[in-house]
């Protein structure tokens, strides 16, 4: 299961086969590091990549960021090599990310090959969800024991589905909305899909407020100028903050005197709102708590 309140508002892919980028990763203020070796490297650099991304883990220095391995599909040659590196990783490794699931017999597939190359047992499987047989079965996915992240792959998705690439991404809302929903009912994390135009910091904001809207509880990112807003947006705001911290009181005021529920600004405020508030309360502080461990933090202006 997912620890639902590590934060997980940007997490920024990383290309296996670039030395500086992997070096760089480390002081960036992400909050999960995406260690690609599918899309973001070619054929001929795939083992070679495997071999650099192996020893960055090694070399370590990425904590507190959550580390995460995209591996190769089991369909390719470079796959099952890559499952058995990712078992054998000799630092911090937190997750596999495992391209075009469309099954839960998938995610049995890779976590076997996983245990039987020896992989810790804390050794957790995260899902891209980019194929429309992948979506049709989101619910049985986000049920399996291992999997603790659904990632959208929307590039992929609008492709394969025929559609059209769209601002608002209505092709893919219906696909964006199936994939929370099976988040949420087996207490799992979702994070949106990468927004290409990484100059467009307008076009950027946006989308990440609309899969803010949509419950997303982050978003994946091409390049590192995009963490500052992903981080913004997908953290709770002071106002929302001190609201909850005004909610939280009140009901519990009320609960000391026996009533079930509390009248703040006018509004009720019931138990589900008062664990609404918690979760909130308890999202701010790992994100304060994360934060503060990060030693250098990038301001936005200085990102590159």
């Amino acid at each position: 299961m997912a620890d639902m309140a590590r934060p997980r508002r940007s997490a920024l892919y990383m290309p296996g086969s670039n030395a500086r980028a992997l070096e760089k990763a480390r002081s960036l203020p992400a909050d999960v590091l995406l260690l690609d070796l599918e899309d973001a490297v070619a054929p001929a650099e795939k083992v070679a990549a495997r071999a650099l991304v192996m020893a960055e883990i090694a070399k370590g220095g990425f904590a507190p960021r959550e580390v995460v391995l995209r591996v190769n599909g089991a369909d390719t040659p470079w796959g099952e090599a890559d499952l058995a590196a990712a078992a054998k990783a000799s630092g911090t490794l937190d997750a596999v990310l495992l391209p075009k699931v469309e099954s839960a017999a998938m995610l049995d597939e890779a976590a076997a090959k996983l245990d039987a190359a020896g992989a810790p047992a804390g050794l957790a499987l995260w899902a891209m969800m980019e194929t429309p047989r992948g979506i049709v079965a989101a619910n049985e996915i986000a049920a399996h024991p291992r999997l603790s992240v659904l990632v959208m792959g929307t590039n992929d998705l609008v492709t394969d589905m025929q559609a059209e690439f769209r601002a608002d991404r209505m092709p893919v809302i219906g696909a964006l909305t199936a994939c929370v929903l099976a988040a949420r009912v087996h207490d799992r994390v979702v994070l949106d899909g990468v927004y290409n135009a990484f100059r467009d910091a307008e076009g950027l904001q946006e989308e990440c407020e609309q899969g803010r809207s949509l419950g997303m509880d982050g978003k994946t990112l091409i390049h590192p100028a995009q963490l500052a807003t992903a981080n913004r947006v997908f953290a709770p705001s002071a106002d929302a903050v001190a609201l909850a911290q005004r909610q939280l009181a009140a009901y519990e005021a009320a609960a000391e005197s026996g009533e079930g529920v509390a009248v703040l600004d006018g509004k009720i405020v019931e138990n589900l709102h008062a664990a609404a508030a918690r979760r909130l309360l308890a999202r701010a502080n790992a994100i304060a708590a994360l934060e503060a461990a990060i030693e250098t933090p990038m301001a936005a202006g200085s990102v590159a």
